[in-house]
């Protein structure tokens, strides 16, 4: 199985921690030269100084905020039009907990321009080196709530089926290209973000928070959360040349707790 990454290069998106920094990570172990985009420098410099150079990779970062997607936009586009991209992580935190009945529409069009505007600019930046290059890889970060919403999460499920839907979309697209376009779909995930989850949980149900994270496990058949580096080892491999003939899918990674097909 060819999963080698010499001489390509990664954008990846929210990559100073969590699943972002782990996909990241993985895909330098492959031989990936990775440019890390996000809004704290001080964190992308951290992030940076831990992926693998062993290769001859050379690692660089991008500093922009998703919640301005112009300027991720022109960060992006002044970024390719100087090397070629040949990888493309889509990651992005997700919004705040609570039910729909209650969310406000800017929290609606906060996180839409967040995540598949952000997407799309990103997506659109990349696609001409990608064409030149006969090789290009997207993989986005969403969640399972693509295949099945998940409680208290309303604006997430909404926003987050939105962009599986133009993934399909770009998929079919560029398809002829050689470019894939794939979604890798996190379960319970031990980051930050879960913690929050959490968090919120034991403040709306009032137990504390080990007995809101245990009543969460009891719904995965692995009886435990997920570690970032499990979701990594998926997206590496759609990046991968043996994943050449897979794309337009959307795969859990979640021990098994989502309840469909």
């Amino acid at each position: 199985m060819n999963l080698d990454l010499t001489n390509k290069r990664a954008l990846v998106g929210g990559s100073t921690q969590g699943i972002g920094l782990a996909i990241a990570k993985e895909l330098s172990l492959l031989g990936a030269s990775c440019t890390l985009i996000a809004r704290n420098e001080d964190s992308l410099k951290t992030a940076v100084a831990t992926l693998d150079t062993s290769k001859g990779q050379v690692h660089e970062y991008l500093v922009a905020d998703y919640s301005d997607f112009r300027k991720v936009a022109a960060t992006a586009q002044e970024y390719v039009a100087g090397k070629p991209v040949h990888i493309l992580i889509n990651n992005s935190g997700g919004p705040a907990a609570g039910p729909i009945v209650d969310a406000q529409p800017e929290a609606f069009l906060d996180t839409f321009q967040q995540h598949l505007i952000c997407n799309q600019l990103l997506t659109q930046a990349v696609i001409p080196s990608m064409k030149k290059d006969g090789y290009g890889r997207i993989v986005n970060v969403i969640s399972t709530s693509v295949k099945i919403p998940l409680k208290n999460l309303g604006v997430s499920n909404t926003i987050r089926g939105a962009v599986a839907s133009w993934a399909k979309t770009m998929s079919n697209e560029l398809a002829p290209f050689g470019i894939t376009v794939n979604n890798v779909l996190p379960g319970a995930t031990a980051t930050a973000r879960l913690s929050n989850i959490i968090d919120n949980k034991a403040s709306k149900t009032g137990i504390d928070k080990d007995a809101a994270a245990q009543e969460m496990i009891e719904e995965i058949p692995m009886k435990r959360f997920g570690q970032p580096e499990e979701i990594a080892s998926l997206a590496a491999y759609l990046c991968s040349p043996a994943a050449a003939y897979l794309t337009g899918v959307s795969i859990p990674v979640d021990g098994g707790r989502t309840g469909s097909l």
